[in-house]
């Protein structure tokens, strides 16, 4: 009994993996998120099967939106400046999924016991979401840079041209391109 309880402590441990600390390379954060229960490469490399998106865009979405922290949550707005009061969104994990998102995602593709805070069930949600924007959208599986403006402003917003008058939506579609191209590069050579 004893060891049954310790393999289902281990299993749920595993997808709750601590960040890694050179969040800039690819190579890096697989080696390190490698081992017997957690294996991060290979769930990127699943997802990318699956769903056509490149290991580098699903990772470099990651970085943009969490810098693969499986806790992330958007900081608290302040009540009289002072007090801790709610959050601005109910984006949360990996991934920053939003809470309605994230039930559609579930109920869409069967996964009702998926976690945002297992990087194996947030970088499904990822692709899945990425390849929902190709398909509305037109989107280029490869197209990181838009790809990130849709996952931003949803599929609607994306649609619509919101994320023209949002310089943050912009900025983080920049930097996700770029760190996706970098990804790229790194995962030729490890």
């Amino acid at each position: 009994m004893m060891r049954v309880a310790m393999v289902l402590a281990l299993l749920l441990l595993s997808g709750c993996a601590s960040a890694p600390k050179n969040t800039d390379n690819s190579c890096a954060i697989f080696e390190q998120q490698s081992g017997f229960l957690t294996n991060w490469r290979r769930d990127a490399e699943r997802t990318s099967t699956e769903f056509g998106i490149p290991v580098s865009v699903l990772m470099a979405t990651i970085q943009a939106e969490s810098n693969f922290e499986a806790r992330a949550r958007p900081p608290r707005r302040k009540l009289l400046g002072v007090i801790p009061w709610k959050r601005q969104s109910t984006a949360y994990g990996y991934a920053q999924a939003l809470d309605r998102t994230w039930d559609d995602y579930q109920r869409r593709t069967g996964r009702s016991f998926a976690r945002r805070t297992n990087f194996s069930d947030a970088i499904h949600f990822i692709g899945w979401y990425h390849h929902q924007n190709h398909r509305r959208n037109g989107i280029a599986r490869n197209d990181a840079y838009n790809l990130y403006l849709a996952y931003y402003a949803g599929p609607s917003g994306y649609a619509r041209g919101n994320w023209k008058s949002d310089p943050t939506a912009r900025r983080g579609a920049r930097r996700a391109a770029d760190m996706a191209a970098r990804y790229e590069t790194q995962l030729k050579r490890c």
